[in-house]
This record gives C-alpha cells, structure tokens and sequence, in this order.
C-alpha cells in the first residue's frame, strides 16, 4: 500500500540530505546534489533547477542543472555539457510579471504548484514543454515546482521535478500531496545553503581583488620591479604542481585539497605585501648615485669643473713640460669620469681594485665658485660607488630587506580563518634558507613548511629571470639555472624542490610564457642537475 504521510526513514533521509548539502564547497556540484536529492525523496525521474538573474538587464531564470534518467540526459553542474535551453523571463514585455510560464508564475508567487498532468492545464503555457518531448519522444506528466526561498524570505530561483514513478510498478503517477512539505523543506534548506555559498564566494572573490589590488599596487610603486607580486604566484603554482605529481622522493606524499590551493594562492600573492612601507626611491634606484635624481650627474659636473680648471693652468703655464703633464692629467680625469659613470650603474660584482679607483679618485679636489677646495667625491658618494653587488648599500639593502618583517607583522595581525591560518608562514619564509643564514628568523629548511620553500625558489628564479631589474640586463636561462643549481648545493635553497624545479621542466614551462625569446637558451637540462651523493 502506498504512503499516504511521511514515516520516519523519510524525515531520517531529508535530515541527511540536509546535512550533506550544507557541508558541499562546490555550487556546481550543490546544484546537482540539489536535484539528485529532491529525485530521491520524491521518486521522480527528472529536474531542473533554475537560478534567478538579470539577463541583458532584466530578470530571468537560468537553467543550472537538468537531469532526466530515462533519456539519461545530463546538462549543467560538474558534467561537462552545458545547458542550451533559452532562459525564462520573469516579466512581459510590458513589465509585468510573468504568470503563463508556471516556473515564472512559482517565483512570483513564492509557493509550490502540483500539478498532475501537464498536457491537461490550461493556465499556464506548457508549449516549450510539449516541443521538448515531440523532439525527444518523451511525455511529460506530472509536475512539482517550487521556489528556493532563502533566509531573508527572497526567492532566489526555482526548482522543477518531472514525471514522479511508483517505486513498486515504475508507472508515472502524480507527486503525493504529503511530499509537499517534504520538497518544500528540502527547497528552503537549499536555498540558504546556496546562499551562504554565493556569499561565501562573494567574500572570496573580493578577498581576491583586493588581494592582487595590494600586489599591483606594489608592483606599480616601481617601474623595476613590475610584475614580480603577480609572476611570483605562478612559478610556486607550478612548483606546487610539479610537487603533487611526485611519485617517489621525499614530496611523494605531498597533496594539496582545494582550500590548500586557495591558502597557497592567497600567501604568493601577499608575499612582498610589506613592500607598500619600503620607500619608493629605494625600490627605484637604478644607479649606485640615485636618490631623488641621479647624482652621478653632479659628479660629473665637477669633473667638468676640474677639467676646466686644470686646463686654464696649463694654458697659463709657460712650461711645456708642466703644459704636457697637465694634458695628462686632463686625459685622466676624463677616463675616471667614464670610469665612475660606469661604475654607478652596478654589476653582480665590483672587483677590489676597481673599489680601490674610486677610493682614489675620491682624494681629488676641484676648486667652487667662491674658490674653496672641495671634494671630487663626498664620503657617501664613495661609499655609494663602492657597491659591491647591484646598486643598493647595506643599509639600503637592510631597510628593503625589513619588508619582509613589515610583511609578516601585517600579515600575522590579519583575522585570517582556518583554512588559510598558514598564509604568514608561507609568505613570511621566502627569504629563509635551509641552512639557516636567511632571514627575518633564520629558520633551517626543517623548519619550512615544503610551500614557504617553493615560494623561496620562485621569488629567487623570478628577480633573476627578470627583465626589469635596473641593474642587469634580462638575464639568460642558461646563467639563471647554473645561479640556481649553486644554490641548491650551497644550502640555501631546498635541494628536493630544485631537483623537481629541473626535471619536471617548471623553468621551461615558466619561461615559455614570461622571459623574452632571447633569453631561451637552454634546452637541455642536463648540464642543472643535482649530482646525486656517491656511497661512502
């Protein structure tokens, strides 16, 4: 005998429905539990669920999922095939609502409608229903349809099931009036839990763009380091793949879940987030000499001066000899000139004796305007162009260094929730190295979350690759590969992730996409690879 009322395994089967969806992250996949749930409870063979928009600027249903067993027709969701049917409109022309369509009439009303045989109703318009099963050879009989409704009592779209079937002889049969309550309940619990996902999703998506809005604010304070905030997150997204695939090694275990990937995206993407506190003339300093301007400009001056002066002297001197050494001298002063010039505009590396011509040219003097003898060079100025590495001084390099402190307080004073209360470790760790000489805490690879590494590997291959550096040239694979490899065996960057980095061709892939074509010069990635350790 058939179920007049609900019985208990009905309410025990909704509860769990009800706690199944609330515990779904995926809408696509929400939407197709959504349906396949209400099938279960009702018995019926098909569905579809209707989401309400505005559509070219005014409201209408959309089709998000439809399902029908017996024409095994599965649209929508996670299945691949999207839904071609056209969208409903919820108004007339005129602007009124939309009562002939009974999915439009539903929503207006924000109440179910039974109805037990389609092709029998009069009042609403079921034209498209009837075209539908002449093409397909199907019959639409039975209809429940109703209203997703959410907390705040708005209706936020429409769920429609087709043709219920006795579960003993598989005949289509009305939907049973004590299923109402039943469907309707799962409908409303369906539809907060899709809202809370909408709006959970709408948190994320602005968490997002105010996200990169703070990388591209930091990018654009220089036109040097361009990029970088944005170019970061796709090399350790890369690594991060490479290091999922691993199948032996010590990362074969190593697996990252959805939210995992959202924490790592996040922690890339926030990584330099303390440079917004690093002064801009720092951060531009193209030259050993700049600060509001390049001062290598004023040294040049008084060159000039000294030129000037030196060869007044030897115009005025009647002694040839004296008048020859002068022309020396002039010959000389020129060639420290160019000689600075070109020391201003750094190097990966100064040599000792090249220190030691600046320290000696800084002994000149020239006379001003008022005739006092002056200083070919300042003692900063001195220091200024005895950089060894780059442009920046130490205690330059030492404030721009502080971002990653400024980096870490910031990012350890944010709320942040559960699933992303790793982003200060992984962002805040890639100037460590595992050796222990990095900084801001000197932490040993031990001590490193396998992320806080990868990003390490990518912040560093990223500033080598670079072709905005002010400094060098954008510099080719072949010599960012062998920097790297030297660094992977002197301990400071993890020797596993960079064996991955190399073999499973993340530089390749990165470069394909990032650096200019002149810098492609390695193919082969032999020549990179770690030696492995020979027994003892």
């Amino acid at each position: 005998m058939p179920n007049t009322q609900p019985d208990h395994a009905t309410f025990q089967r909704l509860l769990q429905i009800v706690l199944a969806l609330s515990g779904e992250r995926n809408i696509a996949r929400l939407y197709e539990q959504i349906i396949e749930a209400a099938q279960d409870l009702t018995h019926a063979e098909g569905g579809s669920l209707y989401i309400a928009h505005k559509h070219e600027g005014r409201p209408a249903l959309r089709f998000e999922v439809v399902r029908n067993d017996a024409l095994g027709l599965r649209l929508g969701g996670t299945s691949g095939q999207p839904v071609t049917f056209p969208e409903i409109p919820l108004t007339l022309p005129d602007g009124s609502p939309n009562h002939r369509n009974i999915c439009a009439f539903v929503y207006h009303q924000g109440q179910a409608t039974n109805i037990k045989d389609a092709y029998t109703v009069e009042e609403f318009d079921f034209s498209g229903t009837r075209a539908f099963d002449e093409n397909s050879g199907y019959r639409s009989q039975s209809l429940l349809t109703l209203p997703l409704i959410n907390h705040a009592g708005d209706v936020i779209g429409v769920l429609q099931l087709i043709n219920a079937k006795a579960p003993a002889t598989g005949e289509t049969i009305p939907f049973a009036s004590w299923l109402e309550p039943i469907a309707a309940a799962l409908a409303s619990s369906a539809a907060i839990t899709l809202d809370n996902q909408k709006l959970l999703q709408a948190h994320r998506d602005l968490l997002d763009a105010f996200i990169q809005a703070i990388a591209q604010a930091i990018d654009a304070k220089s036109p040097h380091t361009s990029g970088h905030c944005q170019r970061v997150p796709v090399l350790t997204e890369l690594l991060a793949q490479a290091a999922c695939r691993a199948e032996a090694g010590p990362l074969k275990d190593f697996s990252l879940d959805e939210s995992g990937w959202y924490e790592l995206h996040v922690a890339a993407w926030l990584h330099d987030c303390g440079k917004l506190s690093t002064p801009d003339s720092l951060l531009d300093k193209s030259t050993k000499l700049h600060a509001l301007c390049d001062r290598i400009e004023a040294v040049k001056a008084r060159f000039a001066a000294l030129i000037s002066q030196t060869r007044l002297h030897c115009l005025e001197s009647p002694d040839p000899a004296e008048r020859q050494a002068l022309e020396a001298r002039v010959a000389a002063l020129r060639e420290d000139c160019a000689f600075l010039e070109q020391a201003n505009t750094g190097s990966e590396f100064m040599r000792p004796e090249d220190q030691e011509r600046v320290r000696r040219i800084a002994t000149l003097t020239w006379h001003d305007h008022q005739g006092v003898e002056q200083p070919l060079l300042s003692p900063e100025e001195t220091d200024m162009l005895c950089i060894s590495r780059g442009t920046l001084s130490h205690a330059e390099r030492e404030r721009i260094n502080d971002h990653i402190n400024v980096t870490i307080q910031m990012l350890e004073g944010l709320p942040f929730p559960k699933h992303l209360a790793r982003v200060p470790e992984y962002a805040g760790g890639h100037h460590e190295k595992v050796d222990g000489t990095g900084y801001p805490r000197g932490l040993r690879g031990d001590e490193m979350s396998w992320p806080a590494r990868m990003m390490a590997i990518a912040d560093v291959f990223e500033a080598l690759t670079a072709r905005d550096r002010p400094y060098k040239p954008p510099m080719k694979l072949s010599q960012a590969l062998s920097i790297l490899k030297n660094m992977a065996v002197g301990g400071h960057i993890d020797p596993d992730l960079y064996a991955l980095f190399i073999a499973d061709r993340v530089w390749d892939t990165y470069a394909r996409d990032h650096l200019l074509p002149e810098q492609l010069d390695v193919t082969d990635p032999g020549p990179y690879r770690l030696q492995a350790a020979t027994p003892s």
